[in-house]
């Protein structure tokens, strides 16, 4: 008599945290949603869904580069901005040149574009930076980004009938007799991008860069980027091309905070390369996602991107007048929490506590 017999699947470990970490992210959009169509978000709150994606997608795409490669960055802030001018640039110039193009369309190409065009921008930058180390790396990421939003902001770009017209000077220099074909006027940035983006769209993007990241993470490309971060003299010995993964790592990095950057671009009527959207205190903003949350810790990055962006909102309705010393207080008690030697050690003797009662509950 022939039996059916349950086979029991076995998951890895990488596969069960990975798909924890989606159903975390989709759990959130779901009761976000619900809270949402209910009218319990505040219309303040419900202006911050899109930016929550934006930084969590920044948090995500730079671990990838601290994390798990092992290098400082503070240019994250540079490839955003790269990002967020070409994808909106195109976005502007298809309303002239193909007015009737879907807007789905229109934004999916401006995505493939900023993330091409920062993918691009990381691998040149990368080419002679990844040769330094350290606090030298950081510094001349740093320069990066301030040189990107610089240039920017001394940018003049228009097209009509007879071509592109670029200016670093000002905007009579294009020559260009219909002022309204200015994309890009100077420091004035992008006015009139049309606003593609969403919640929805937002949450996608975040579980786009998580596939891209969680999956470079476990491949064998993943495991030879970690061992670099490890020891590249090793890495090296047993004939691993170090420049090859450097790049690898720091180019798919870029080109998600180029995908960042244009959903951000997306969700503004005017798009100017500011110090607070695109200087280095956003690339430090981000390091601090990614070191609250723990280096290499994908997860913890973005818990932490959703936590300290939405904190000082939060406490906007509380205490208005000192919320951003009590948010600075609560930032230094998470990063005694998550790094103190006497903490870790007294999570881990609780974490060795559970998995013992576990094990014991098993035997039985």
């Amino acid at each position: 008599m022939a039996m059916n017999k349950m086979k029991k699947i076995n998951i890895s470990a990488s596969l069960k945290s990975n798909l924890i970490t989606f159903g975390i992210v989709i759990a959130a959009y779901a009761v976000m949603q619900i809270l949402v169509s209910l009218h319990l978000v505040s219309s303040l709150m419900r202006g911050l869904l899109v930016p929550i994606c934006v930084y969590v997608i920044l948090a995500v795409s730079l671990n990838l580069t601290v994390g798990i490669l092992g290098e400082l960055s503070l240019g994250h802030a540079g490839f955003m901005c790269v990002g967020a001018f070409t994808g909106a640039f195109f976005s502007k110039y298809i309303l002239y040149a193909v007015p009737g193009m879907p807007g789905a369309l229109r934004f999916f190409l401006a995505l493939l574009i900023g993330a091409l065009f920062a993918g691009l921008f990381g691998l040149l930058i990368g080419i002679p930076v990844l040769r330094l180390k350290g606090d030298y790396l950081a510094i001349v990421t740093l320069a990066f980004g301030e040189i990107i939003k610089n240039l920017i902001n001394l940018l003049y770009l228009g097209i009509d009938e007879n071509g592109v017209h670029i200016s670093l000077n000002s905007a009579l220099d294009l020559h260009m007799e219909d002022s309204d074909k200015i994309i890009v006027n100077g420091a004035m940035g992008i006015t009139g991008t049309p606003n593609d983006s969403n919640f929805t769209i937002g949450v996608v993007l975040v579980l786009f860069a998580l596939i891209i990241v969680l999956n470079l993470i476990h491949s064998r490309d993943g495991r030879a980027i970690m061992a670099i971060r490890d020891n590249t003299i090793a890495a090296e010995s047993v004939g691993i091309n170090v420049t090859k993964y450097k790049l690898m790592a720091f180019a798919i990095s870029a080109s998600l905070a180029g995908i960042a950057g244009v959903l951000y671009a997306h969700n503004l009527s005017t798009l100017t390369a500011l110090p607070k959207n695109f200087g280095y205190n956003m690339s430090i903003q981000i390091l601090v996602f990614v070191v609250l949350g723990g280096i290499g810790n994908i997860r913890g990055s973005i818990i932490s991107a959703v936590v300290l962006t939405v904190l000082p909102e939060l406490l906007r309705g509380f205490v208005s007048d000192s919320r951003m010393l009590i948010y600075a207080i609560i930032l230094i008690a998470m990063m005694l929490f998550n790094w103190a030697p006497a903490c870790i050690a007294w999570r881990e003797k609780i974490r060795y506590r559970l998995n013992r009662k576990k094990n014991a509950k098993e035997a039985e």
